[in-house]
């Protein structure tokens, strides 16, 4: 299975209580080997909730302990950025993923640029928290930028191949 960004796939789980749809991805959804996650809702954060962004530093600086995950309104949400990941890692693990395809920017799935901490809209090199984790324990993680319809097709087929191999 391949793990996708719920909001990529149209549910209404971003901050704001939107979704930010892929109509790629949404495209071969129906397909049966996406397995829609989203850190900050399975860490029981609400929908909708104030924007988050990790402050000094990325998604491995906070997994080691040395950033910290802060909402506009100032409340430190490290410890629920932390809990997703980790929820995030488990299932994957339980589905035997080796790929996901995350939203770019996030500070849980962000893959090549998060934001910066300073709420102004501007983005550091860099990953989220379960983006982060994830590619400590082997998988390759893709934003929903990276990948053309031929090279999505050529996951998907890998995918099934592996299962079929596990089977």
């Amino acid at each position: 299975m391949i793990l996708v960004s719920a909001c990529l796939l149209g549910h209404k789980v971003k901050y704001n209580g939107g979704s930010n749809d892929d109509t790629l991805l949404q495209a071969y959804n129906a397909q049966g080997r996406f397995v829609a996650v989203c850190p900050e809702c399975f860490a029981m954060l609400p929908v909708p909730r104030a924007p988050m962004e990790i402050q000094y530093g990325t998604g491995r600086k906070l997994i080691e302990g040395r950033a910290q995950a802060v909402d506009a309104d100032g409340h430190d949400l490290t410890a629920s950025l932390l809990l997703g990941a980790q929820k995030i890692l488990r299932i994957a693990e339980a589905y035997h993923a080796e790929v996901a395809i995350f939203k770019e920017g996030s500070p849980s799935c962000g893959v090549h640029r998060i934001h910066d901490g300073s709420f102004t809209g501007r983005k550091i090199k860099g990953a989220g928290a379960a983006t982060e984790l994830l590619r400590q324990h082997g998988l390759t993680v893709y934003s929903e930028h990276d990948l053309t319809e031929a090279q999505l097709k050529q996951l998907i087929e890998e995918d099934i191949r592996h299962d079929s191999i596990r089977d």
